[in-house]
């Protein structure tokens, strides 16, 4: 009785130890104002730790229960940063389906962008580097402390997305 007492506690321990660690790389991070949109952004409550290094791309978030690190990256990149998330299955049930012969996407002529961090200058060019490295785009209007901004010429909405991703940015392409 006292074995099985004694392994319920261990037990019980091991597991209110137990924490989850999602790790964000890439992710932009030019200046301490947005290291603290970060931390705000992914301090989505008790039992949840955001780590971000003085401009370091990576971002380390620990929680206490399973799904809130998922949760808290989830809100770092609704916040309009971006990062690879490592600490995590990534491969999806439908990544292992056959893919279907794909439409090419449709090109776009214009496309506004919301909800991507331009907290200061630094943001701001490095947001608009990033608009330049996508082929066919001709002009944007990008401006620190914006909350939208347009671009124009002839490109998918994939390869605008992908670019901002690369520099650590995300945003809603409309």
């Amino acid at each position: 009785m006292k074995f099985f007492t004694l392994l319920s506690i261990l037990a019980l321990t091991a597991s209110v130890r137990a924490e989850t660690t999602l790790t964000m790389t890439g992710v932009h991070n030019c200046c301490g104002s947005c290291a603290k949109g970060i931390t705000k952004a992914g301090s989505i409550g008790e039992g949840v730790t955001i780590d971000v290094p003085d401009k370091s791309t990576t971002v380390t978030i620990v929680s206490k229960k399973k799904g809130d690190a998922k949760k808290a990256a989830d809100a770092i990149i609704a916040a309009g940063y971006f990062g690879k998330i490592e600490g995590e299955e990534s491969a999806s049930k439908s990544a292992s389906k056959p893919a279907a012969a794909a439409k090419p996407e449709a090109k776009m002529t214009k496309a506004t962008v919301s909800g991507v961090h331009l907290c200061c200058k630094k943001c701001e060019v490095a947001a608009a580097d990033a608009v330049k490295t996508v082929p066919g785009i001709t002009k944007s209007d990008i401006v620190a402390k914006a909350t939208s901004f347009t671009v124009e010429g002839e490109f998918t909405k994939t390869e605008l997305a992908t670019a901002l991703n690369a520099a650590g940015f995300a945003g809603d392409i409309k």
